[in-house]
């Protein structure tokens, strides 16, 4: 498994906090402060990746608090770790050009500054990958899931033929941090940042912070800003202390977080990930973000004819819809989900889909919140459904859109 960049520095994060609370308890002169020490912070580290774990990368859980880092994306601002993700870089006079036909999104007038969130499609129309495509005046970067970035950059150049478009991954050459909540502009304007540049959603702008040079993308996902901060692998380490170190003098909430608090906060932001909520063998209309990734008013493109086909016959086999439980009980991801009794005298009938992610949401009082791929049958917004759940079986109500929050919030 490859070791996260920031390993060292979220280990010793972790220490010090666990520190700093035993010096709490010493410092409150309690007779029993000896016999209930804190709980010593650890950082979880999971695997993300293949399912042959010595290919996976290490990605951080939680940092020894994980509703302490869900505040801070809420709050303040939450600094992620995002190994997982990859980049691919396309240079070339040509390269908006010939990118418009091979993405299903319309980017032909894509500017400098500009981002766009688009799938590349196999022949057979299934999803091979979800980007976001980041547009600079020198070339265009793609913002994907590590594990398909090698192997997109070969299908895409394989399309190239006499065009001015050189194509590649350039993923393990960039270190990754995610910045997420509120008051994530203000964090990187008081750190050197042009963030008129960054004011909306899906823009991008390049500069940089204590002399690395870095470049960013807005693309909210947790219902607060979402930031993607790039720079150098071997500056990473470096850009995340002084991130820290400047917020750690100031009035703005940063702190680490992990995959749980990021997770909890996406989900109830209505964002689904590919590999984890959709695959490689779903179809655009089956993601439940066809409307932000795919244009039906451009021209041809990979797996294009089997998308019309499908915009024309209405409906796809099932769809990703978003789950709110009944009570607090949090089904885990494959969970199978199962329509009601016909009858009423059942508990449950025929089998309709999975969870695909699910978490307690705390803007929901912990109330049991869930993605799941169901068949479009049964998939009505209002609908209800039967889901496995820590050992029983409980409802859960179908929602309109996949969001949890409240209107304001999205």
């Amino acid at each position: 498994m490859r070791r996260s960049a920031l390993h060292d520095e979220l280990e010793s994060f972790a220490q010090a906090e666990s520190n700093r609370r035993v010096e709490l308890v010493r410092a409150a002169d309690r007779d029993a402060a000896h016999e209930t020490q804190p709980a010593k912070s650890e950082v979880m580290w999971i695997p993300y990746g293949p399912a042959e774990e010595a290919q996976c990368v290490q990605i951080a859980a939680d940092i020894g608090a994980a509703a302490a880092e869900y505040a801070a994306i809420r709050r303040g601002v939450g600094v992620m770790d995002s190994s997982q993700r990859g980049v691919i870089e396309v240079r070339g006079a040509n390269r908006i050009a010939f990118l418009q036909r091979m993405v299903t999104q319309d980017i032909s007038k894509l500017q400098a500054g500009e981002a766009c969130e688009s799938f590349w499609l196999n022949r057979k129309g299934r999803i091979e990958a979800d980007m976001c495509l980041c547009e600079f005046s020198d070339c265009m970067r793609i913002d994907l899931d590590r594990f398909v970035a090698k192997d997109v950059a070969q299908q895409l150049q394989a399309f190239v033929f006499d065009e001015d478009v050189a194509i590649r991954d350039a993923s393990d050459e960039y270190g990754r941090l995610s910045l997420h909540g509120p008051a994530a502009l203000r964090l990187l304007g008081e750190v050197g940042m042009n963030i008129q540049a960054l004011a909306t959603q899906l823009h991008v702008t390049s500069g940089a912070i204590a002399g690395h040079d870095v470049w960013c993308a807005r693309r909210d996902q947790t219902g607060e800003v979402g930031v993607e901060i790039f720079c150098a692998l071997a500056n990473v380490s470096a850009l995340w202390r002084h991130l820290l170190e400047h917020a750690s003098r100031g009035d703005i909430v940063v702190r680490p977080v992990g995959w749980s608090a990021f997770n909890a906060a996406r989900i109830e932001g209505g964002t689904p990930l590919f590999l984890v909520d959709f695959g490689k063998s779903n179809l655009p209309h089956e993601s439940g973000v066809l409307a932000r990734r795919v244009s039906f008013k451009k021209g041809c493109y990979l797996g294009q004819e089997l998308v019309a086909r499908m915009e024309s016959l209405g409906k796809p086999k099932q769809m990703l819809r978003a789950l709110r439980v009944q009570g607090q009980a949090i089904p885990v991801s494959g969970a199978q989900i199962f329509a009601p009794s016909a009858d009423g005298a059942g508990s449950f009938g025929d089998c309709v889909g999975a969870v695909t992610s699910s978490t307690p949401a705390p803007m929901l009082g912990a109330a049991g919140v869930a993605f799941g791929m169901i068949k479009t049958a049964a998939a009505a917004a209002g609908a209800e459904v039967v889901i496995a759940a820590e050992g029983e079986l409980t409802r859960a109500t179908i929602q309109e859109t996949l969001s949890f929050l409240p209107e304001s919030k999205t």
